[in-house]
């Protein structure tokens, strides 16, 4: 499967997450605070915190370590 993230095209395994091809990429953080901006990233991992927020196939606001990665997937995150 082939997803893109922030414009780069990327080889996924089906089953993965937004979050997890993110992390194993080495990127840990892909969005900022609004007060501060303090990176954030995985906080909880079960998408009650909300701190792993995506957009993907142009709907914002998707929590990246719910979302399974499906075959043509385009992700932007906030802080590429």
């Amino acid at each position: 499967m082939h997803v893109t993230i922030d414009g780069v095209r990327r080889e996924v395994e089906p089953g993965q997450t937004v979050a997890g091809v993110l992390l194993a990429a080495g990127q840990v953080s892909w969005r900022t605070t609004r007060g501060a901006g303090k990176p954030r990233g995985v906080f909880c991992g079960i998408g009650v915190c909300f701190d792993c927020l995506v957009t993907v196939n142009g709907v914002a606001d998707v929590r990246a370590c719910q979302r399974l990665l499906v075959d043509g997937d385009d992700i932007t995150t906030e802080t590429p």
